[in-house]
């Protein structure tokens, strides 16, 4: 389904180009700079020959031997999630992407996952530049080796480059006590003063959902936006400023080719024009250093991770629409065995948890390999008390998004679960069984759920230190409780069952 989108969005653009005046051909003496976007890389290697990150070099290596101006820019989520990062903070993600050459590094808001001292220490181990003008420390001051933007010259044309990193990381992920101010807000400021400093182009290479990423275009604040959180592959233009998304791991990668005019005189705006061209990877000869390196730890895992826990019974299924909009298979996996592992009466799990993005057919082995790709993140197991009134809250809002597919949408064990779509948000759940038995709004029940939710995340404001009832300290994690409680069944025949009907 995603590569007949992605073919049949290159289609689209080639017709753009077209609508453009662009042949998409080099014209000798033009003043021309091209943006090469990556974002949201989760896997090394490549899948069904496209994306990974040898292929996304050697794009990259394609782009600069066309000689001219090329600024390659990644616009975050790298250190997680991702199979290794789970073993070394993302460790050799930074080892990788200092070998690839990057212009600009924007941080998402899953370089925070590990924390904000862990975050720190892969930036320090960074030779790329990183930019994010809307984070700052504690004290309010700019991070060591983090810049806001840079101004460069070409051909005297002059171009600004502000990052700005994912405004609602302190609720997606854990940035600590870092500061981290609107994109809207920032870009508004700094794009004025940028203009103001003489800079003819403002580009911003942003970390944001698409509802900000199309304010910041309808309203012109940059001239071009250079996108990732959303996973989406796009190229909007509306004659006065261009937004690109480059879609996640690599598989199909934009280029915009931006032809400037002559340089402006004072108080009149630059003439310029955007040419975007789509690079299949699956064209593109992969880079042999990186794809060395790409071995080697590949290799580094394969040992502990290919151990056999159990044999299907029913396919499993974990791509994203799936496990963000409705009951799963892989869900009710997770669930049972939180809740059995805590031995509480309700196990949740957020949809946006659960980031294999794979089928696996009935019969298929499951490996730690498999569980350690669906829950990379790291997280833990905790067990809090609820009443049965802050449990439908929880459940409210669990689905308030429905029908659109959400990373908040909860998988559910030891609970059955009515949502009419139909009503508003707040009061769509009409029904909720726990163990068998109507929700008592009065009674109290136990719930295991991922440290996640302590954090605040996704939203969810029922978990904190009052309801939390186990030593974070102690907590197992839940990869862990998946293999055990996948070890103890050896066949697994987890299928939906009615857990949540949607209506």
């Amino acid at each position: 389904m995603h590569l007949v989108f992605a073919r049949l969005l290159a289609l689209v653009f080639a017709c753009c180009m077209m609508s453009f005046g662009a042949s998409g051909q080099d014209k000798p003496g033009e003043n021309r700079v091209t943006f090469v976007l990556v974002s949201d890389v989760y896997k090394m290697n490549a899948v069904n020959g496209r994306g990974g990150y040898a292929r996304i070099a050697g794009a990259i290596n394609q782009e600069r031997a066309r000689g001219g101006k090329v600024v390659v820019a990644h616009a975050g989520d790298a250190l997680s999630p991702c199979l290794m990062c789970a073993f070394d903070s993302g460790e050799h993600v930074v080892d990788i992407m200092n070998r690839m050459g990057f212009d600009v590094f924007v941080p998402g808001n899953h370089e925070y996952d590990f924390g904000k001292e862990t975050y720190l220490k892969r930036m320090g181990e960074a030779k790329f530049p990183i930019f994010a003008a809307n984070l700052r420390g504690a004290d309010g001051r700019s991070l060591p080796g983090h810049r806001d933007e840079i101004i460069i010259d070409q051909g005297g044309v002059k171009i600004a480059i502000i990052g700005l990193t994912a405004q609602d990381s302190h609720e997606k992920s854990n940035p600590g006590d870092l500061r981290i101010a609107p994109v809207q807000e920032t870009l508004e400021q700094r794009a004025k003063e940028l203009r103001a400093q003489g800079a003819d182009l403002i580009v911003a290479v942003v970390h944001a959902d698409r509802n900000i990423d199309n304010r910041l275009h309808d309203l012109g604040i940059a001239d071009v936006i250079l996108s990732g959180d959303d996973h989406d592959f796009r190229f909007v233009y509306n004659r006065r400023s261009v937004l690109i998304e480059g879609g996640e791991d690599g598989t199909f990668i934009i280029a915009l080719d931006v032809v400037l005019g002559e340089k402006p005189k004072a108080g009149e705006r630059l003439n310029w024009s955007p040419r975007v061209r789509v690079i299949d990877t699956a064209d593109v000869t992969p880079d042999p250093a990186i794809a060395e390196r790409v071995a080697y730890y590949e290799g580094l895992l394969t040992q502990e991770l290919d151990v056999e826990l159990a044999t299907l019974g029913e396919p499993l299924d974990s791509r994203s629409a799936v496990v963000r909009g409705g009951e799963s298979a892989w869900g009710n996996l997770i669930t049972d065995a939180i809740r059995f592992a805590a031995h509480a009466d309700v196990g949740i799990m957020n949809g946006g948890g659960i980031r294999g993005g794979a089928r696996y057919e009935a019969g298929a082995r499951l490996t730690r390999r498999h569980v350690l790709s669906e829950l990379p993140f790291g997280n833990a197991t905790l067990m809090f008390r609820l009443t049965g009134a802050q449990l439908r809250k929880t459940l409210e809002h669990a689905y308030a998004e429905l029908p659109r597919p959400a990373g908040l949408f909860l998988q559910i064990s030891g609970a059955q679960v009515v949502v009419d779509t139909s009503r508003k948000s707040g009061e769509r759940v009409v029904s909720i069984m726990i163990g068998g038995k109507p929700l008592d709004e009065k009674a109290h029940y136990s719930v295991a759920a991922s440290d996640f939710f302590l954090r605040g995340g996704d939203g969810y404001t029922e978990f904190n230190n009052e309801t939390l009832r186990t030593r974070v300290e102690d907590a197992q994690l839940i990869a862990n409780d998946v293999m055990v409680h996948a070890r103890r069944l050896g066949h697994i025949r987890a299928k939906p069952e009615g857990r949540i009907a949607v209506k």
